[in-house]
């Protein structure tokens, strides 16, 4: 209400007064002041006495004397100055280490992600035998280096040790949600057998090539940059169904508490929830993947940039306080436990406390309707 009083006092001073010369015109307390500088003229140098030791004063602030002698024209407009070059930007992709094991990250999402990875393996040659677009995966078929694209296999032919010249490759490709938000974590898996052999076998825990993995992975992070640049495409298959899970089901823990059981492994899981929690409009106050939980406000919408108010919004005080914000809050942990291949989602009003069953059935059916 202070507010308000005073910007109606302020308003009422400014309709009384006869004009507004005072305020914005030439001789007005807001005038222009942008040329001012070119009344600007050069004072006599100071004068320090003959008997006082002093060092040199050079002036702080000369006027150019083409500014000081040029004609004013109160009409000139300075030019703007040129923007500064900038050395160069940060690629979306980045090749990562940890031991013995690489990976890139991408800043982008696994739906944008999956069609750049796939078009590169089709342009190098490799024949993709089985795809699952659904878990980010896919799989070439066995073939020779020498018998992929003639630039691919002339440059891996320079970087690949340890292979016979007639073995025969093949490439596990996994591409999983990264740990910060809308980026993606693209893995390979590399295995080689001798050209006269026929036995399929399981993919190795480990490539039994690096040297061919970190080959495929620069040119993948050379070409996938490039392709960024141009711009790309996503994939409407991935972004829908990438980190749904194989099977939702709501059902009761042995305390008779409703959960959610989720066939997926914690990450997709992990993205999934999320994703489903944001499509059903619900606040998000803060998260904790080491815990698995999500900290939920049922009584605020998710909040989305758009709904800002804007500055007469916040003028008027339109926008509530954080006290009426905590005051009709209700606070859930929305929490993510792994369950062996599974994972279990439950609801919960603190770590001690399990959620009404009516909120807990509410939110988890929240979740399902919005997962996948």
């Amino acid at each position: 209400m202070k507010r308000l009083a005073g910007l109606s006092a302020l308003a009422l001073t400014l309709s009384s007064t006869g004009g507004c010369a005072w305020l914005w015109g030439d001789e007005g307390y807001f005038r222009d002041r942008s040329n001012d500088y070119l009344e600007s003229r050069q004072t006599a140098p100071m004068q320090v006495p003959a008997d006082v030791d002093a060092k040199r004063l050079d002036q702080l602030l000369p006027i150019p004397v083409n500014v000081a002698s040029a004609p004013a024209d109160r009409d000139y407009d300075v030019p703007r100055p040129q923007a500064l070059p900038v050395g160069g930007e940060a690629s979306d992709f980045s090749l990562q280490k940890s031991g013995d094991s690489r990976w890139v990250v991408a800043q982008r999402i696994p739906a944008e992600v999956w069609p750049g990875t796939r078009q590169f393996f089709e342009d190098g040659g490799f024949r993709i035998v089985d795809e699952r677009p659904q878990t980010g995966e896919f799989s070439t078929d066995w073939q020779r280096i020498d018998r992929l694209s003639a630039p691919l296999a002339r440059r891996l032919g320079g970087r690949v040790s340890g292979l016979a010249e007639d073995a025969e490759v093949r490439v596990h490709v996994r591409i999983e949600p990264g740990v910060q938000r809308n980026t993606s974590e693209i893995y390979l898996l590399t295995a080689d057998r001798p050209a006269d052999s026929t036995a399929e076998g399981s993919w190795p825990s480990r490539s039994t090539s690096p040297s061919l993995e970190a080959a495929l992975l620069d040119e993948m992070i050379a070409t996938m940059a490039r392709g960024a640049e141009q711009g790309g495409s996503v994939s409407l298959l991935a972004a829908r169904d990438f980190d749904a899970p194989s099977r939702v089901s709501l059902s009761e823990d042995g305390n008779g508490n409703p959960v959610l059981n989720l066939g997926a492994d914690f990450d997709r899981a992990w993205s999934s929830v999320a994703r489903a929690l944001e499509q059903g409009d619900v606040r998000v106050d803060d998260l904790n993947r080491s815990l698995g939980v999500y900290y939920i406000n049922l009584a605020e919408r998710a909040e989305k940039k758009a709904d800002e108010p804007g500055f007469f919004g916040r003028l008027w005080g339109s926008k509530p306080s954080q006290e009426e914000l905590d005051a009709r809050a209700e606070r859930y942990q929305v929490r993510l436990t792994k369950v062996g291949d599974s994972v279990q989602v439950s609801v919960e009003k603190d770590i001690n406390t399990v959620a009404p069953d009516d909120v807990a059935r509410r939110v988890l059916s929240l979740i399902q309707e919005n997962i996948g």
